[in-house]
């Protein structure tokens, strides 16, 4: 025992000295390079004192940068998160300028500008020595996730030792269909999902309802009921406000009516934890979870997960390095791709290689650090979103070259979370996931010159602008980096959370509302209270029906009739009623595939169906769908892959359903997680109904995991 300390302190002191000498060089060489970065007094020093300049340099620069940042970090935790990425820089070049400031003689200086560049690079090489060296010592590797574990359960007041029931880490992946992952594990893209598959889990399709997208599907999976989501977004007429999935106050406000439904907080809410999620699960622990952003005040810790990650530094640089270094391979790609002409394609400019960054770095690195903590504090059940490959997709396209590496990222970041369950103090079951797939195709606009709004207008004889606008891109992690940036910049709340003079409100009047949900929309006419009748449409707009049913880029409509009930309008005005839908029967859902005519059917008995439902045509011979929107890959309605997502769950727990049963509906989804949480003697979801805050509440909110320094989320 005593040798085995004498070897492991032998050790960590030859990583200290290792990481030490190469700051040294690292010094030495950009005082070399960098003409307002000096080592040398005026009159010149011999090469050895300016090597001990830069060895007392790069040690207290070490040393301040290991006590001081945690408590300068701590201290900043009010500040929004994209200002504290910016401050992460400064903060790091004026502890340089401290340490220089420290020298003897003061030999040591630098301009600030320089001294932010030297900085990030001395942290940047410092992290990648240490972690190099701690990659190729597993021993070493081992004793820091042991360390970081103990330190938490001494906290928690548990005994140590991996005992007690096992706990459950459900991962999303957002976007990713059931094809995708199989054709990216047999490709060998993700060999950690290839290395599970069919050796210690089982993959399983399953069936999204027919809105399929994060906001339904996700309600669904924790809170047990996505009853009246009909789209990603959608017009309420008694509020006269349009409900955007990913807006803060519609998620808390969706949250708020699953409760209600299902009498029960959600599946998370004994001892669990929720990351990256538009919605809570009713997890104590929370963090970069939209609907409790929408909460004011100094109790809104909903960015408090990405304060846990940057309170180690080398954290801060390594993630802001690979940020810009993400947004350059954007612009790259998107160049490449115009260059080569390559069809469909969608514009890639202005913001979006930034949000791009955001959702593929930050936010990744962020939630599976957060993960990581919830593992070693051995918390009982996390479920964790991870964004990155719905947002390239949406763009790039599903099957892109740009998306698979980002898979390929992706399975690294599994890899790391499979490592550290090996650590935790408890066993860990992990359980993958997704909450739709991608369909590709050229968007309604691409393929016909004219977007759906305007069709529709057309349609009612209103008039048509020369310039098609744009439908705004519902991708998940757009409205993350937006809120962030709304928070940093301080633009005002209206009394529900939005931004004033946001979309929330259309304007007054009786001109339809268009609302495009991927390959959806849904069409309103605000005037009329009520579910407005197909006669009464033909009625007021005797063109309009026709113009969108003979649409080639339009597959079906669903609308209500005063004489037959809710029906289905296909080619030449053809009436299906709802009740007499079937599937694969030559009918007008002919072209969408099995459960299509259940799909519809359930949300034609949602209250806050549109007047008129429109789904995109589909071509069943290549999977391609038409978006309202500007994306290439989409998803949101009937049609291809972006119905089928999948679920990887371990052997030790029973299967999702039985032999030549299907798995449907995010609901069902729900009901076989929440099974799985009971045979591990887990969480018992009590049926109760929690209080929700509503948007600008003062609810607390319990705090992510402890701000220690994590294993690098890129290894």
């Amino acid at each position: 025992m005593g040798d085995g300390r004498w070897r492991a302190g032998g050790r960590a002191l030859f990583r200290v000295i290792a990481v030490w000498a190469v700051s040294t060089l690292t010094m030495l060489t950009l005082a070399g390079l960098l003409p307002e970065f000096q080592l040398q007094s005026d009159d010149g020093d011999s090469f050895t004192r300016t090597a001990l300049t830069a060895a007392w340099g790069a040690g207290v620069f070490g040393l301040l940068t290991a006590l001081v940042w945690p408590v300068v970090v701590r201290a900043l935790l009010l500040v929004p998160a994209l200002i504290l990425g910016l401050l992460v820089f400064f903060l790091n070049g004026s502890l340089l300028l401290i340490a220089l400031w420290l020298t003897p003689d003061g030999r040591g200086a630098a301009d600030p500008e320089t001294a932010v560049v030297v900085a990030a690079v001395m942290s940047a090489v410092a992290s990648a020595t240490s972690t190099a060296l701690a990659v190729r010592d597993d021993n070493a590797y081992r004793r820091r996730l042991s360390r970081l574990a103990d330190r938490r359960r001494r906290r928690r007041g548990d005994d140590g030792g991996r005992s007690g029931p096992p706990g459950t880490v459900f991962l999303q992946l957002d976007g990713v269909g059931h094809d995708v992952l199989r054709h990216a594990a047999d490709r060998g893209v993700m060999p950690t999902v290839a290395s599970w598959a069919g050796a210690t889990h089982r993959l399983t399709p399953w069936r999204t309802d027919w809105s399929s997208q994060t906001g339904s599907s996700q309600l669904g999976i924790l809170h047990g009921s996505n009853h009246d989501v009909p789209a990603f977004r959608w017009y309420e007429k008694e509020r006269g406000r349009v409900v955007v999935s990913n807006r803060p106050s519609s998620a808390v406000e969706l949250q708020r009516r699953a409760i209600e439904r299902t009498g029960d907080g959600g599946l998370l809410t004994v001892d669990g934890a929720s990351r990256g999620n538009l919605f809570s699960g009713g997890a104590d622990q929370l963090a970069l979870v939209l609907s409790m952003a929408a909460r004011r005040g100094r109790a809104n810790r909903s960015r408090a997960g990405y304060f846990a990650y940057f309170s180690d530094p080398a954290n801060a640089v390594r993630t802001a390095m690979s940020f810009v270094a993400e947004v350059g391979r954007e612009i790259g790609q998107s160049t490449r791709a115009r260059l080569r002409g390559d069809r469909p394609r969608v514009g890639r400019g202005g913001l979006y290689p930034f949000i791009r960054a955001f959702a593929t770095v930050v936010e990744r690195d962020v939630v599976v650090a957060a993960v990581i903590g919830d593992m070693l504090a051995g918390r009982t059940a996390l479920y964790a979103d991870l964004v990155a490959y719905d947002e390239v997709a949406h763009h790039s396209g599903p099957h892109s070259k740009d998306a698979e590496r980002v898979l390929e990222r992706l399975d690294r970041s599994l890899a790391l979370i499979a490592k550290v369950a090996e650590h935790a103090p408890r066993t860990y079951r992990i359980v993958l996931l997704s909450d739709h797939g991608q369909s590709p195709g050229e968007t309604f606009e691409g393929a016909y010159g004219l977007t759906l709004r305007d069709l529709v207008r057309a349609g009612c004889g209103l008039p048509v602008s020369r310039r098609a606008g744009r439908s705004r891109s519902g991708a998940e992690a757009r409205d993350a980096a937006r809120h962030a940036l709304r928070t940093a910049l301080h633009v005002p709340l209206d009394e529900e959370g939005d931004e004033e003079g946001g979309e929330e409100r259309p304007p007054h009047g009786s001109d339809p509302i268009v609302l495009a949900s991927g390959n959806l929309a849904l069409i309103s006419f605000p005037d009329v209270p009520g579910r407005m009748s197909r006669e009464e449409i033909d009625r007021r707009h005797p063109a309009l029906l026709s113009t969108l049913a003979n649409h080639p880029g339009i597959g079906f409509l669903l609308v209500h009739s005063e004489q037959h009930g809710s029906v289905v309008m296909g080619r030449d005005g053809a009436l299906t009623p709802v009740s007499d839908l079937k599937d694969g029967d030559g009918g007008p859902l002919a072209d969408f595939g099995p459960g299509a005519a259940d799909a519809v059917r359930r949300t034609d008995t949602f209250p806050h169906v549109a007047d008129i439902m429109v789904n995109s045509m589909h071509d069943p011979k290549d999977g391609s769908v038409h978006a309202f929107e500007e994306q290439i890959g989409s998803h949101g309605g009937l049609g291809g892959e972006q119905s089928q997502p999948f679920l990887l769950s371990p052997f030790d727990v029973t299967p999702p359903v039985g032999v030549g049963q299907e798995l449907v509906g995010a609901e069902q989804v729900h009901r076989v997680l929440r099974r799985w949480l009971r045979e591990c003697q887990g969480p018992q979801v009590p049926i109760r109904k929690p209080e929700i805050t509503r948007p600008g509440g003062q609810e607390q909110e319990a705090s992510p995991a402890s701000g220690h320094p994590l294993p690098d989320p890129h290894v």
